[in-house]
């Protein structure tokens, strides 16, 4: 997983989207993105704008998905290769890819308030997959299979409590169902597109991809 150093916000205005990099910050009034939704640096709010080449449209699209995941850049194209692979529509496949990461099926039921966070608590050994300890953040969780906080983990009061926000700000997807008490959830089926984010264009990646 590709690691933001420096302040994170900026990637945020830097793409011009909210990617959710921040957890409960990108919900409050403190959010960056908010307050100034235009670029970073002393230009950002200038009226005056480039005109952007069809390379740079796609380039820019396909940074923002991949920052928002979290992923390196020869991680990322190979989930577009692995999507291009399959049967279906490239784009879909890939995004399908994508959310089956183990970090990000532990942020999506709610386990953990960023990607970023996720990522740490799996690499950290917090999580099982079908009893299984994995601390692998890239995992490709299968249908069906059980991920589960570990009973000798110090955060389940903590992760509680963030899979009670989770439901109450309804973040957590129809794909996934969650056990609250038993701090384990598990992946009903893999995203339909519909289901998925409606702010990627994967197509721009696609063709970014494809030249």
């Amino acid at each position: 997983m590709a690691r933001i150093k420096g302040a994170v916000c900026r990637t945020c205005r830097a793409e011009g989207a909210k990617l959710m990099l921040k957890g409960d910050r990108c919900y409050s009034t403190k959010c960056s993105f908010e307050k100034r939704a235009y670029g970073p640096g002393m230009h950002g709010d200038s009226r005056r704008r480039r005109r952007v080449s069809d390379y740079g449209v796609q380039l820019r699209e396909k940074q923002k998905v991949r920052k928002s995941y979290g992923v390196m850049e020869k991680k990322f194209r190979g989930y577009y290769e692995d999507g291009a692979a399959k049967t279906g529509v490239t784009g879909t496949n890939m995004l399908q890819l994508l959310e089956a990461r183990l970090d990000n099926i532990v942020y999506r039921m709610g386990f953990a308030h960023s990607r970023a966070h996720a990522r740490q608590m799996v690499r950290h050994g917090h999580f099982t997959v079908n009893g299984k300890a994995v601390d692998i953040p890239s995992y490709q969780v299968k249908i069906a299979s059980v991920v589960a906080l570990s009973e000798k983990s110090t955060y389940r009061t903590r992760t509680k409590e963030l899979i009670s926000v989770s439901k109450s700000r309804g973040a957590i997807p129809e794909w996934v169902v969650v056990d609250e008490e038993k701090i384990s959830g598990s992946l009903t089926a893999l995203p339909t597109r519909e289901q998925l984010p409606q702010d990627i264009q994967e197509n721009l990646i696609v063709e970014y991809y494809s030249r």
